[in-house]
């Protein structure tokens, strides 16, 4: 038997036990979940305010991060078949959504908060300024960007490596920079480009 090719089958079914037994605990502890979701090696904390549906994959190194207090709510709500590269934290205080169908790039953040800070007191002392953050569907979030708070991202957007989203965006932007800014002349190939994704 050639164990070149023994090797990857036996790797993709350690792991898939791993993650369904990893997602079966969660739930134990409150998780919501839909069903055929792949969870390798990432970290979550108060997963009762975690709520995930069908066929999402989150590689190894994904953080899903509510605040660490009371709350009756979902602070965190991701739709369908996204696919989350590794090192991805999503940092909710207060509420990020994201939709259908997206595809995230390895040391993506999203916050939906800011520290605030002043000459008296150090940042830990500063109180929060807590939002949202949401994206929709079917958008390709770039390498080492950065999501923050009251970034509402529409259908089909591309957030290019590297980039800061400080601002909203409709349906088919093209954004790029730091912070992000709006690439117009790649509205319609790259709308149709990722419409086909």
């Amino acid at each position: 038997m050639n164990l070149a090719k023994l090797e990857p089958l036996l790797l993709k079914s350690t792991q898939g036990l791993v993650s369904r037994l990893r997602i079966f605990c969660y739930r134990l502890l409150g998780f919501k979940a839909g069903t055929r979701n792949r969870m390798e090696a990432s970290r979550c904390r108060r997963l009762s305010q975690i709520e995930i549906g069908s066929l999402n994959s989150f590689v190894a190194g994904c953080w899903l991060w509510p605040l660490d207090a009371e709350h009756d709510g979902i602070r965190i709500r991701i739709g369908n078949r996204n696919f989350f590269n590794r090192n991805l934290m999503i940092d909710a205080c207060g509420y990020v959504e994201i939709g259908d169908e997206n595809m995230f790039g390895p040391d993506v953040y999203i916050t939906d908060s800011n520290h605030t800070f002043g000459h008296s007191l150090s940042p830990q002392e500063q109180p929060m300024q807590v939002g949202h953050v949401k994206i929709g569907n079917k958008c390709w979030i770039g390498a080492k960007s950065v999501l923050l708070k009251g970034v509402e991202l529409g259908d089909c957007c591309v957030v290019g490596a590297g980039a800061v989203v400080t601002k909203s965006f409709p349906a088919g932007s093209v954004v790029v920079g730091v912070p992000a800014r709006l690439i117009p002349s790649a509205l319609p190939e790259s709308a149709n480009l990722v419409g086909s994704l």
